[in-house]
């Protein structure tokens, strides 16, 4: 049996579950979000703050961006996969992104406890 070690699953089927999952998570972090902007009569610095300083809302946003990292792995995985062909360049582009993509979560994670 071949095994990539470019997936993040074990196999299509867990990569599937992967995708549905996380995108359920950043589907009820986006209706959350948006609940916050409407129910909010002022954004200011004083309530978006406050929002972020209490600790479930510091864990659901951690949750939400490994979410994104889960989701954007494997979505880049499968599109680099399908569409290019060349082994040294779909092999850079996965190092560029996978790159990008954790710094990305660094960025978040000393955002969100810097808070």
């Amino acid at each position: 049996m071949v095994n990539n070690v470019a997936t993040l699953g074990r196999s299509g089927v867990h990569d599937f579950i992967l995708i549905r999952a996380s995108a359920i998570i950043l589907a009820l972090y986006s209706i959350f979000m948006l609940g916050f902007f409407i129910v909010s009569d002022d954004v200011t610095y004083e309530s978006w703050t406050a929002l972020f300083a209490c600790l479930p809302m510091k864990i659901f946003t951690i949750l939400a961006v490994l979410a994104v990292l889960i989701h954007a792995w494997i979505g880049i995985w499968q599109v680099l996969t399908d569409y290019v062909k060349n082994t040294a360049l779909r092999g850079f582009l996965q190092f560029i992104f996978t790159i990008t993509l954790f710094v990305y979560v660094a960025a978040v994670f000393l955002t969100v406890w810097g808070v």
